[in-house]
């Protein structure tokens, strides 16, 4: 039986980024398959009552520098170098949600792998809509039908409920994982995942 791991996901996230990558491989070496709930940031924490760590720890003597040099430390042991912090952070990923939620399960990791380079690599604004949608046709996603679907009422619920839901289980943030039942928060527990997979 194929394992699986789910990723709760918002692009705004720098972690979503940082993770991915480590995830992918990851799930490689033990033959699961990484499944895409999209959920928005901005309701879980409104939800939850939490809030960007950078600000929640703004006023935290050491802590944001602390928490920067994990960041690089991270970024240095999975060859991550690529990694730019966007321009236009924090920006709304409604549509780039809506979107995802529109897809087939199975087509949302190359989703996924398509837009992270652009926008945490190559600073993409991602609500320019012209520039969007040139790297999804050139992705191989139809991208007129993706806006489309974004105004949908089925899709735009679709999303409140998965973010919902994410609280419910336990989620507060990007990324959470879960994996047979088990939750997992922040792109540090990937060596607990990796245990419980080891003895599954």
């Amino acid at each position: 039986m194929t394992k699986t791991i789910e990723l709760i996901f918002d692009f705004v996230s720098p972690n979503a980024y940082l993770i991915w990558s480590p995830l992918r491989a990851l799930a490689e070496k033990h033959g699961a398959t990484i499944e895409v709930t999209p959920a928005f940031l901005g309701g879980m924490h409104k939800l939850t009552g939490n809030a960007p760590p950078f600000v929640r720890d703004a006023d935290v003597k050491g802590k944001n520098d602390y928490a920067m040099l994990e960041i690089n430390r991270f970024i240095a042991k999975h060859r991550l170098t690529k990694f730019k912090m966007n321009p236009k952070f924090p920006f709304n990923t409604i549509t780039l949600l809506r979107m995802l939620v529109a897809l087939d399960p199975n087509e949302r990791a190359g989703f996924v792998e398509t837009l992270l380079p652009a926008i945490w690599e190559q600073g993409l604004d991602v609500t320019d809509s012209e520039a969007l949608g040139k790297i999804l046709d050139d992705g191989g996603f139809d991208a007129e039908a993706l806006f489309e679907k974004t105004q949908d009422p089925a899709i735009k619920q679709a999303l409140i409920d998965n973010t919902e839901h994410a609280v419910e289980r336990g989620a507060f943030g990007i990324p959470t994982m879960f994996v047979d039942g088990e939750i997992y928060f922040g792109k540090e527990r990937l060596g607990q995942i990796d245990e419980q997979l080891s003895a599954a």
